[in-house]
């Protein structure tokens, strides 16, 4: 396939390929081409070229959104919580203000408007409003009508008091939907953030994941920008490494992937006079590998069994290196980051026994873990990840997040002072 293509993609909204697959793209290539009557690729290349429409259907194509109400339901839980403490500390001077990017279809800014109207928040109190680029998207939102793949898991109640029934679709009380301001934008356009008052709550998930690393770290900022101080961002599993090596610190709230400013920033690196499109990259801080003192061998003895099987050496890193594992790796993140953690933790196992261990692979498993609900198995993961790789700053984040929730404090700071000086090694 002619890498135009690709190219054409990275310069529009800095997609990293690899995120979604060859396949993928290949994919979405042909039935643009369907769809638009084009003879051929040539013919579709020269069409797309000239049309920023079809570049945004292209897009859409390739980048498929996958959501539902309540998604990760912690998080809206801990929304309430803090939403509920940031009025208090702005005396109810004025409405929250929150945003939602990218809105696709509706069901993450509905989902925040239910959540505060069922945790007792008066409607005058909080402001939301949604971005996606796709005009579509925002058509389907506005319409607030939904069928049943919007609604997964066991708990539905908020569907009963919240919608009607029509025909094999449900519709949203036109009470939420009026508390949703829909715009098509995104967090790069020029007037984004000049028309705007920061925000006490900035949700942005499963995004930055498909972009490549400069366009991740020009999204981080863009998005620090948007938050008002004292404020919170809540992004999805799979981001929450590059927060935390950029800024950003994670509250103890288990599972709902939530962030502040930290206090003491600790950079990866020096500030970078250009994070345009077109920046060139710097090397790739959240994938190095710093150099760390030797873990050492005093872990608890619930977890020596497991851990006296396992050996740092190249044979364990090898699941990361090869093409059918980087591949198998990138399939496992794209079926957590659709919610389909049972799948995911599956093909992890079925990776591991075919093809060894190794620290990601072992960040992995305790991530899914963790959504799972399965917070003892997820330490041990997360510490077998460690033994692996002791610099493996996402696993010394997510292990700390659970030891802190465990009342661990003393064991969470040793492990986030361990990732600041990984940080601060890696610069």
């Amino acid at each position: 396939m002619d890498d135009r293509f690709e190219q054409l993609l990275k310069r529009k909204i800095g997609l990293d390929v690899e995120s979604v697959g060859q396949m993928v793209l290949e994919r979405a290539i042909r039935q643009r081409i369907k769809a638009t009557d084009s003879a051929d690729e040539e013919a579709y290349w020269q069409q797309l070229h000239l049309s920023p429409e079809e570049q945004l259907a292209l897009v859409e194509a390739v980048v498929v959104p996958e959501t539902w109400f309540f998604r990760y339901p912690e998080s809206f839980s801990q929304l309430v919580k803090l939403a509920q403490a940031r009025l208090t500390e702005l005396k109810h001077s004025r409405p929250l203000r929150i945003i939602s990017l990218p809105c696709s279809t509706g069901e993450e800014p509905y989902s925040i408007v239910m959540a505060l109207l069922d945790g007792g928040l008066a409607p005058q109190s909080f402001e939301v409003d949604a971005l996606d680029v796709s005009e579509r998207v925002i058509r389907l939102a506005s319409e607030g009508l939904y069928g049943r793949n919007s609604f997964r898991g066991d708990s539905l109640s908020f569907r009963d008091r919240h919608f009607s029934v029509e025909g094999d679709h449900y519709l949203l009380a036109q009470s939420v939907r009026e508390k949703v301001s829909l715009q098509c934008s995104n967090l790069f356009a020029s007037n984004l953030h000049s028309t705007r008052q920061p925000y006490d709550f900035v949700f942005c998930r499963n995004l930055l994941i498909y972009f490549d690393r400069p366009t991740q770290l020009q999204a981080l900022q863009a998005l620090k920008r948007l938050l008002a101080p004292g404020g919170a961002m809540f992004t999805g599993p799979a981001e929450t490494g590059l927060f935390s090596q950029n800024g950003m610190q994670a509250l103890a709230a288990p599972l709902s992937f939530v962030f502040k400013v930290a206090e003491t920033r600790q950079p990866v690196s020096k500030p970078s006079p250009d994070l345009s499109f077109h920046a060139q990259p710097r090397p790739p801080q959240p994938f190095a590998k710093p150099i760390m003192a030797q873990p050492r061998r005093s872990e608890p003895k619930a977890h020596k069994p497991a851990l006296a099987s396992l050996r740092p050496s190249e044979e364990h890193t090898a699941v990361a290196k090869t093409d059918a594992g980087a591949q198998k790796l990138n399939a496992i993140k794209a079926l957590a980051n659709s919610g389909r953690t049972a799948e995911a933790l599956a093909a992890c196992h079925a990776l591991l026994a075919e093809q060894g261990a190794s620290a990601e692979l072992f960040y992995w498993l305790g991530l899914l873990s963790d959504t799972a609900g399965d917070s003892d198995a997820a330490q041990n993961f997360y510490r077998k990840a460690l033994y692996l790789e002791p610099a493996h700053i996402e696993a010394l984040s997510h292990l700390a997040m659970l030891l802190e929730a465990r009342g661990d404090q003393a064991g969470a700071r040793r492990l986030r002072q361990r990732a600041s000086r990984g940080v601060n090694n890696s610069g």
